[in-house]
């Protein structure tokens, strides 16, 4: 992978989260300062960059990317000399405000605070920090897994500066991501609200027996999948409009999607419904190997990427051409 602008991040927290971002800063050459209480931290770490390091869309060298990579046990030293801290840690409200503080008093001034949380909001986050420490706290929201998926969602606090927005896209820009400021603090910010939706409407024709879960993965990868993956909602619905566009689906088609909104399913997730998913799914994928289906996901997701960004070359070039 082309190192670009580097410096040196902090990671703080080494789950799932956490060690895909450590091996995304690694492979462009920052310097990563990894702290987590887990005992087994630096078996973590080295597994980590050995499952996500040939996966990246460039993939790298696990041993060429651990001498970029230190672990440490207390936190105040991994933040000591970090250009950025990227918080990976519980989803607990009253854990994070803790966690801040401790690191905007450890971390130099400059220091962008970010956090990787996938629903708290940065004003509650900062809430007990400093106006400084508050100024440079964001919400970083990374897609998973952060190593190989472009989005991360910016979304500052009630008191984060612009100054600390800019800069946190620029260098989430650097290191391949696609940086979307998100306007307005919301719960669960916007993927994960979209995936919730259509999570939503796929339990419910589950539960009620129009499908089961692995045919409702298969509808969306074969349709829907490929179909957002180069274009969203609403240049999917101007290009179904024709050469009348945005305003002629509306005019035609709106009606019949706006039934469909009252018809779709709030179910609810009594333990029965709980049981009845885990073990539908179960069926369909509890005999794979974790390893296994997350690798076969990286490959399908490479594969997808990389054709995008082929065949956005070539569209560019017979630009160039005329």
């Amino acid at each position: 992978m082309t190192e670009s602008t580097s410096g040196t991040v902090a990671v703080i927290g080494a789950g799932t989260i956490g060690l895909s971002w450590m091996t995304l800063f690694a492979a462009h050459g920052w310097t990563v300062r990894v702290h987590d209480p887990r005992p087994d931290l630096a078996t973590a770490v080295a597994d980590g960059l050995r499952q996500f390091g040939p996966t990246l869309l460039e993939p790298a060298d696990p041993d060429r990317l651990a001498r970029l990579v230190h672990v440490h046990t207390e936190a105040a030293e991994a933040v000591a000399d970090a250009d950025l801290v990227q918080e990976n840690g519980p989803e607990d409200l009253e854990f994070k405000q803790r966690l801040f503080a401790e690191l905007a008093e450890a971390a130099p001034p400059g220091a962008l605070l970010a956090s990787s949380t996938s629903g708290l909001q940065p004003s509650d986050i900062s809430a007990r920090l400093t106006e400084a420490g508050a100024g440079r706290m964001l919400v970083a929201h990374p897609f998973n897994p952060p190593h190989l998926l472009p989005l991360v969602e910016i979304v500052g606090g009630a008191r984060t500066t612009e100054d600390t927005l800019t800069r946190a896209a620029d260098v989430y820009r650097t290191l391949g991501k696609v940086p979307v400021r998100i306007r307005k603090e919301t719960s669960g910010f916007v993927a994960n609200r979209l995936q919730s939706a259509l999570f939503r409407e796929a339990v419910d024709l589950v539960l009620r027996g129009v499908v089961t879960p692995a045919e409702v993965d298969t509808i969306v990868t074969e349709s829907l999948g490929p179909r957002w993956a180069t274009g969203g909602p609403f240049l999917t619905f101007h290009l179904g409009g024709g050469p009348g566009g945005f305003r002629h689906f509306f005019e035609h088609l709106g009606p019949g999607m706006v039934r469909r909104w009252k018809d779709l399913g709030s179910p609810e997730l009594t333990d029965e419904a709980a049981r009845r998913l885990v073990e539908a799914t179960e069926d369909e994928y509890g005999t794979h190997d974790y390893a296994e289906l997350t690798r076969a996901r990286d490959v399908q997701e490479i594969a997808v990427l990389s054709a995008r960004a082929r065949a956005a070359r070539r569209s560019s070039s017979r630009k160039d051409l005329r």
